[in-house]
């Protein structure tokens, strides 16, 4: 049930692929609470997805953007504070690519060439959304922006590849710019860190279905689906969460503080029987 939290915010939310996508549902959502949003994304993304079908049942306008590139966002800032009649008050970045994940190319195996190209995609362009709503002043104070983040951050998941790597660099960015701009203008920035889920983008990753199943065994609550992630950056783009930032906030029905449970016992403890049999 909607409770009007976000009424009279203004928003843009990067990412939205189709109704799979964490983006979609925060758009969906934040729309239901009572917020005007700009939906954008990358122009080959735009070509690929069903983003109008979400502009048109979230009353918004689409404005392509790479994000990589701070000309873009500059425009994306200018024309959705004219298409909205004021500053922006959350911004939520859900971008995230590999190339060597989507080549097969083993960690230790990477090229470097599109290693960097997916830093720039999925970490470096948290920085580069920041800093043109910075060099605009396009945030209203107590502004929050929201990155996706994933566990895989902290601990190793072996197919996950530099995307961890952009992950971490993403949570550094959260805190280093939440410092600073929070100083500015009491912007926070926080990044979300998500279970896995089965969205487009996720399941493209090998051995995804093993990861949602390990994670769901292992968290006390279960796996947080898209939609319950889409309500709690809701929460985070509201006033209730006015002091909360610089910080990579678990959202995995526990399973980041989990070490081992029940289930994922029985179920490896079976593996040896079925092998000695």
């Amino acid at each position: 049930m909607a409770n009007g939290i976000l009424k009279g915010k203004k928003g843009i939310i990067f990412g939205a692929l189709d109704d799979k996508s964490i983006a979609w549902k925060v758009a969906e959502f934040a729309h239901k609470e009572g917020a005007e949003i700009v939906l954008t994304n990358a122009p080959i993304a735009l070509r690929m997805g069903t983003i109008n079908e979400l502009a048109e049942k979230t009353n918004s306008i689409v404005i392509p953007a790479d994000a990589t590139s701070i000309e873009d966002l500059t425009n994306l800032y200018e024309k959705s504070m004219e298409h909205l009649g004021g500053k922006i008050d959350f911004v939520l970045h859900s971008i995230g690519m590999s190339v060597n994940v989507r080549k097969g190319k083993a960690y230790y195996e990477q090229n470097y060439d599109w290693t960097q190209k997916g830093m720039d995609v999925s970490a470096t362009s948290f920085h580069k959304t920041i800093k043109a709503a910075w060099d605009l002043d396009a945030l209203n104070e107590w502004g929050s922006v929201v990155g996706l983040s994933y566990v895989a951050a902290q601990r190793v998941f072996h197919s996950y590849n530099d995307m961890a790597d952009n992950k971490a660099l993403l949570e550094s960015i959260a805190r280093s710019f939440g410092y600073h701009y929070g100083l500015k203008k009491n912007i926070r920035i926080n990044t979300v860190s998500q279970s896995p889920t089965i969205t487009t983008a996720g399941s493209g990753v090998d051995g995804f279905d093993g990861f949602y199943k390990f994670a769901e065994d292992l968290s006390p609550l279960g796996n947080a689906s898209s939609e319950d992630c889409a309500n709690y950056c809701i929460t985070l783009f509201s006033d209730y969460t006015r002091k909360v930032t610089m910080q990579n906030l678990f959202h995995d029905g526990g399973f980041s503080s989990m070490g081992m449970s029940q289930d994922v016992m029985d179920t490896y403890m079976k593996n040896i029987g079925d092998k000695k049999s």
